[in-house]
């Protein structure tokens, strides 16, 4: 249970950094959990094909904020 709620309080923190870096501001708590769940998953997926290791709770949570802000910058590109 504990490990469930730092990895969505984690994932809201993540989506809201990258919203943050990305436009200047959130864009609310369930899209940013969303985002950051998202980005947390294309971000493993990223580190593991560059050999990146992201080890402990900020390792997660940069690999989750590099993962959003790619994925906000894909977003914004395709509008």
């Amino acid at each position: 249970m504990q490990t469930t709620i730092i990895g969505i309080i984690t994932g809201i923190l993540a989506g809201f950094i990258a919203s943050k870096l990305q436009s200047g501001n959130g864009k609310g708590l369930l899209l940013d959990l969303f985002l950051g769940i998202v980005g947390s998953l294309f971000g493993s997926w990223l580190f593991s094909l560059l050999g990146i290791q992201a080890n402990g709770w900020i390792g997660q949570l940069i690999c989750a904020v590099v993962g959003a802000i790619i994925i906000l910058w894909v977003v914004s590109k395709l509008k």
